[in-house]
């Protein structure tokens, strides 16, 4: 996506930049580049009308208006079902696929209040806690961002799910194009998007190293707000999120906790004072004082991410430049380089990783 907006805005328009690739490409070593041929693009075009997608660009009434102010939207999202579900205030709603009993009552009742105070959720269609929150949010329209194309539903075992969600004013939305299967190094993409729909992200079950953790690094790389609801500490599927409570994020008992961290929607229905936590589930205490370092911790991702670039950097000369200690900066590494976002090279060199 970077390359994409670099050559907008280089060239002013996307033709422009289309003829100007094969030059690019050639200055950088690639012989023989040619563009995408337009029989590939009027292909899946057709395939899209066929499963009734319709593209979403950037900058269209449909387009979801806090996506666009992340730092690398997508150029456009492929969406089947109701568009103008993407329109509206979102939470997202993330968390473990070998989730709890407990787990998923706690994501049935957040989808369900968040629901009546007006709020949409969004999630990625996985199983576990993700396909509770979208069966519990069905009649309010959920929307589900997939890492694969909008016409391959995966798991498979959720495509029931994801019928009733086009079925019922929801929709299903990627970035990737039709028939595209999806690989593991979609998922924290797709993670970007269902951090960047929201005006916050909820995680509800996590380990403590987990997809879900990667949406909440995106969301406080996006300037969002992260909260979670604590486990048992003897419960691995608890371990990430109360990691995040831990480091600042807010915890959550309930929705009216994810209501009145964001504040009412206008208009909105008031929700029930003190939802439970779930059937049978003992009240939790009030969080502590928000504390700054997860937030702290993203901006140092952030500055990272933005002095690295496609030519290898030291790893001693990042230090300098970033003024920080070592052993501040390097955990932080191991995190971008544990998500897909730097490479290591020999040599103790560094840089960003190409993103397909």
């Amino acid at each position: 996506m970077t390359t994409f907006w670099r050559l907008l805005t280089e060239h002013g328009t996307a033709q422009a930049a289309l003829e100007a690739l094969p030059g690019v490409a050639a200055a950088a070593g690639v012989e023989d580049y040619r563009i995408c041929p337009e029989g590939v693009v009027l292909a899946e075009l057709k395939a899209a009308r066929a499963h009734g997608a319709q593209p979403v660009f950037r900058g269209m009434p449909d387009y979801p208006a806090l996506l666009s102010d992340i730092s690398d939207p997508p150029p456009l999202l492929w969406v089947t079902g109701d568009p103008a579900a993407l329109t509206r205030p979102m939470v997202a709603l993330v968390g473990a696929r070998n989730a709890s009993s407990l787990g998923t009552r706690m994501a049935r009742a957040l989808a369900q209040g968040l629901g009546e105070a007006g709020f949409t959720v969004v999630s990625g269609l996985a199983r576990g806690i993700d396909a509770a929150a979208h069966l519990a949010a069905l009649d309010r329209g959920t929307v589900a961002v997939l890492a694969g194309g909008v016409d391959v539903l995966y798991p498979s075992e959720n495509t029931r799910l994801a019928e009733q969600i086009r079925a019922q004013g929801g929709a299903l939305a990627s970035e990737m194009p039709m028939g595209m299967q999806p690989q593991a190094r979609h998922f924290p993409a797709r993670n970007r998007i269902v951090s960047g729909m929201a005006r916050a992200s909820v995680v509800v079950e996590a380990a403590a190293k987990s997809g879900s953790l990667i949406t909440a690094r995106c969301a406080l790389e996006q300037g969002r707000e992260v909260l979670a609801v604590p486990g048992h500490p003897l419960d691995a599927r608890a371990g990430g999120c109360n990691i995040l409570i831990r480091d600042g994020a807010q915890l959550i008992r309930h929705a009216e906790d994810v209501i009145e961290a964001l504040g009412p929607l206008a208009g909105a229905a008031a929700p029930q004072p003190e939802l439970p936590l779930a059937e049978g589930a003992p009240a939790v205490p009030q969080a502590a004082p928000e504390r700054r370092s997860l937030r702290e911790t993203a901006a140092l991702h952030s500055e990272i991410l933005a002095r690295l670039g496609p030519a290898p950097l030291a790893e001693d000369q990042l230090i300098r430049d970033l003024a920080a200690p070592s052993d501040r900066v390097s955990p932080a590494l191991t995190d971008l380089e544990l998500d897909g976002r730097i490479r290591r090279q020999p040599g103790g060199l560094l840089s960003l990783a190409s993103r397909a």
